[in-house]
């Protein structure tokens, strides 16, 4: 079992904690937020980590290093670059030799999903499955009736995006909902990313790829998320942890 620890961002909201360190190594309930990722990821049954990292890449290197997870972990280094999400996975994808599908997880978000059950149950069902839930927000993902990502809209906009007309002209027929920041991915779609440049957005990837890829939605009900990205939200994930 295979996971992408995304790691690499700046960390802008957290600041100015992100200006001497990474926010992967923003202390939470008394350990860095990339040690509950990879131990959370462990006890779900994964056994290969590749972990992307670009600011202030070394303090993570060296905490990996210095700390005996007992798991496979390999660095995808972005130091030169900041590859976006989808140069992310484009680039780390290369790092699981034995191509199976793996999950993209962000280290900044907590949540109550059994991930050894999402991850056994759909790895090979569909090209890409994005965890998905009913969540209110502004922007949403559009799937049809059979659950394959179509479009995405922002409602405060009215912006569509689609690679088919019929969603471009009536989103509203279409299933609404809330992204997560974790899917599963597929070795097949890496072909598909050839023409891709190094920096892109892997939801831009997924809206082009879904008119020839199976990309399909899994609805988690009763989804408790919370995202670690502003200096209030660290009491709060404390709370969460804790309970």
């Amino acid at each position: 079992m295979n996971a992408l620890i995304l790691a690499a961002g700046l960390g802008t909201r957290l600041k100015p904690l992100t200006d001497t360190m990474p926010k992967a190594m923003v202390p939470v309930a008394g350990k860095p937020l990339i040690a509950h990722q990879i131990e959370r990821l462990k006890k779900s049954g994964f056994n290969h980590l590749v972990v992307n990292v670009h600011h202030f890449a070394s303090q993570i290197v060296d905490f990996i290093q210095d700390n005996d997870f007992d798991i496979d972990i390999t660095i995808s280094d972005e130091s030169d670059m900041l590859l976006d999400t989808g140069g992310a996975i484009k680039k780390a994808a290369l790092l699981f030799k034995d191509k199976q599908p793996f999950l993209v997880h962000n280290v900044d978000i907590f949540h109550n999903i059994d991930l050894y059950k999402v991850f056994t149950q759909y790895a090979s069902l569909a090209d890409a499955t994005l965890i998905v839930s009913r969540r209110v927000t502004t922007r949403y993902l559009l799937f049809d009736q059979d659950s394959h990502l179509v479009g995405w809209m922002n409602l405060n906009t009215g912006e569509v995006k689609s690679p088919f007309e019929e969603v471009r002209n009536n989103p509203a027929a279409y299933n609404r909902y809330a992204f997560s920041g974790m899917h599963i991915f597929s070795h097949a779609l890496l072909k598909t990313m050839d023409d891709w440049p190094d920096k892109f957005s892997i939801i831009d990837f997924y809206l082009s790829a879904c008119a020839t890829h199976q990309i399909s939605g899994l609805v988690i009900e009763n989804l408790r998320l919370l995202d670690v990205g502003k200096l209030d939200t660290i009491t709060e994930a404390e709370s969460f942890i804790n309970h």
